[in-house]
Formats: C-alpha cells, sequence, structure tokens
C-alpha cells in the first residue's frame, strides 16, 4: 500500500479536477452511491474508508446533514483536500492510516467507500468485508462503490477497451490521461462482482445488491441484520 499512499499523495491537488475525465458517467455513479446509502434516521454515524478527498463524503452530507462522519485514508495530502472541503464542519473527522488495520473501531450506521478497495489483494478485500460487517450497527448498510474484474475474460477485455477508449477521447491532456492509465495498471487489483457478492452474503450481509453498473464501475451494497 506504500506504492498507493506515494501515487495518491503526488495527485491530490489535481486528483478531483481528473475524475470526469477518468470515471465515465462520474455523476451517475457516485450518485447512486449515495442513494444507496439507505439510513432510517437523520443523523447517522458514517465511516467513509479510503475517503480519498471527500468526493463522496460530500454528497453523503448533502443527503444527511446532521450525520456525524469520519474519513480514513491513507493519503495525507489526500486529507488535507477533505479538511479544505469540510472546513468549519465539526461533525467530520479524519484519520490517516491503511484501513486493513485500522480505523474499524468504532460501530458505525454507514459504512461506504468508493474507488479505493480495489487496491488491496483479493484475500484482504474479503478480510476487509468481515470487519466492516462486525463494525456496523444492527440494521447498518455498507455501500462500496467500485471497480470489478470482468467475469469472463473476454468481458473484461471488452470492459477495458470501453475504458481505454473513454479515457483517451476524454478532456484530460495526454500527460495525464498516460498517467492515470498506467497508475491503474500498475496499482488496480479488480476482482469479480459475483465473487464480492459472495463474499458478502457469506460474511452476513443481507438485502445483498447491485445498485448501478456501467461496465467495470459498479455500486454494491449490503446490510447487517
Amino acid at each position: 500500500m506504500d506504492e498507493v499512499r506515494k501515487a495518491f499523495d503526488a495527485i491530490a491537488s489535481r486528483y478531483d479536477a481528473q475524475r470526469k475525465g477518468i470515471i465515465p458517467n462520474f455523476e451517475d455513479f457516485y450518485l447512486a452511491a449515495a442513494h444507496a446509502a439507505e439510513w432510517h434516521g437523520k443523523n447517522p454515524s458514517i465511516l467513509d474508508i479510503g475517503s480519498g478527498t471527500g468526493l463522496l463524503s460530500a454528497l453523503l452530507l448533502e443527503k444527511f446533514p446532521s450525520a456525524t462522519l469520519a474519513l480514513v485514508d491513507i493519503s495525507t495530502n489526500m486529507l488535507t483536500i477533505a479538511r479544505q472541503r469540510f472546513s468549519g464542519n465539526d461533525r467530520v473527522t479524519y484519520r490517516a492510516g491503511d484501513y486493513r488495520y485500522e480505523g474499524l473501531d468504532h460501530t458505525y450506521d454507514l459504512i461506504c467507500s468508493a474507488l479505493s478497495i480495489h487496491h488491496l489483494d483479493h484475500e484482504e478485500k474479503r478480510g476487509l468485508y468481515a470487519r466492516i460487517y462486525s463494525a456496523l450497527n444492527p440494521g447498518g448498510v455498507f455501500v462500496n462503490a467500485e471497480q470489478v474484474a470482468g467475469e469472463t475474460t473476454d468481458q473484461h477485455r471488452r470492459y477495458m477497451e470501453y475504458w481505454n477508449d473513454y479515457v483517451r477521447h476524454g478532456p484530460l491532456p495526454e500527460e495525464e490521461w498516460k498517467n492515470a492509465l498506467q497508475r491503474r495498471d500498475t496499482l488496480d487489483k479488480m476482482e469479480k462482482l459475483s465473487v464480492q457478492l459472495d463474499w458478502m452474503r457469506t460474511t452476513g450481509f443481507s438485502d445483498v445488491d447491485v445498485r448501478y453498473k456501467n461496465r467495470m464501475l459498479t455500486v454494491m451494497r449490503g446490510r447487517k441484520g
């Protein structure tokens, strides 16, 4: 994960500006994640793991203005941007650290993540799902807005062709999109959606569902209890 930290520390100041040039249907993807974060009250306790600059957290706070929100990320530079985004909101806290080992030492009503867990090895992903389940309050919801591998080799190839074409013909300067694709090909460890849904079910999540899918981009969610 040290390579991940260095890579995102380096691009923190440009991260938000690049997103629409890297993530197809960026708004639909993130809005689907926020919509999937369902809670019956107005002031849930929320944990955003791999929060980055707080893009998903911002949508969650729009949905739940009275929520308490904890952001954890391995990149201190990304969290610096998040602190600027939520400046003045004393219900938002920040923790720099590796969420494989820390950051889930309280319980929460909602635990959410966007485009982060795919950096873990597959067994680390599975272990994290179990830790997330343990850290949820009864009835709590886990939402993972993620990039996944295709179910077959041919499907995955077509996913990557679609994604490469989108990035190369988007608004980013050539150097930026080349660096983005290199980070993806170097740091990303995508797993099949079907496998991750099975992990969630065997961990104990109920109401496991897919709320959004556009090729390799998906929003999955599950409930505790």
